[in-house]
């Protein structure tokens, strides 16, 4: 009785043997990393001192997957793994959060995962945090001057509130006792500061230094 052996080549490291009619198919494990999607945008709300995203992940490969490091694009935003070493069909979640402090509009922060996927196109991955932060006050011009020899006429500045920030009223304090600031009440939740310097005043750089900004709002009642 003749053996008859076949080779097959399935997905470059697959080998299907057949002896004697009976087949046999080796398929060597691999890792696989599927993440449900790598750019997350957010709404921080009025108040929020983070802007967290989740990067969700799973293994669908059969082999575990290890990760090498994860590092965020700037040190306003940390970086948080659940696990170093994510088994076949184990689930789990990157978080990235972006310190607001002062930031408003939109923020664009990436965080750059890499494992120790044999294949080098997934052995790298870049996620996108994407932070849009609201403003509670719009402020237009963000600071007023006088240029050298201009006239000391007051200057406007407009003022309007976020629809989350319920301000009924401001008040205004310069940053400079050589300036008077008077807020002219307009709209709900709009105001106008009208900036005038005292007479005696220099105009020129140094009117430019301390008046930039020449008032500063805060909101009085909320």
């Amino acid at each position: 009785m003749k053996t008859l052996t076949l080779t097959f080549t399935v997905a470059s490291r697959a080998v299907a043997l057949c002896v004697g009619g009976l087949i046999m198919l080796t398929v060597a494990a691999r890792a696989d990393l599927k993440w449900e999607q790598s750019t997350v945008e957010v709404h921080p709300a009025l108040g929020d001192k983070q802007a967290v995203a989740h990067f969700k992940y799973q293994n669908t490969g059969t082999a575990p997957i290890h990760f090498k490091s994860v590092k965020a694009s700037c040190g306003c935003t940390t970086t948080q793994s659940q696990k170093e070493v994510v088994s076949p069909g184990e689930k789990g979640e990157i978080i990235a959060s972006l310190n607001i402090g002062d930031r408003t509009g939109q923020q664009v922060k990436t965080v750059t995962v890499q494992t120790d996927d044999p294949n080098p196109a997934q052995a790298t991955i870049i996620l996108t945090l994407k932070a849009n932060i609201a403003q509670a006050l719009e402020i237009k011009p963000a600071f007023v001057y006088w240029t050298s020899g201009e006239q000391p006429k007051p200057k406007k500045i407009s003022l309007k509130a976020a629809k989350e920030f319920p301000a009924k009223d401001i008040t205004v304090k310069s940053n400079s006792q050589n300036f008077e600031s008077k807020v002219v009440p307009g709209k709900p939740g709009e105001w106008t500061i009208e900036v005038t310097p005292k007479p005696g005043t220099q105009t020129g750089a140094p009117a430019v230094k301390t008046a930039t900004p020449a008032a500063i709002p805060s909101p009085a009642a909320r």
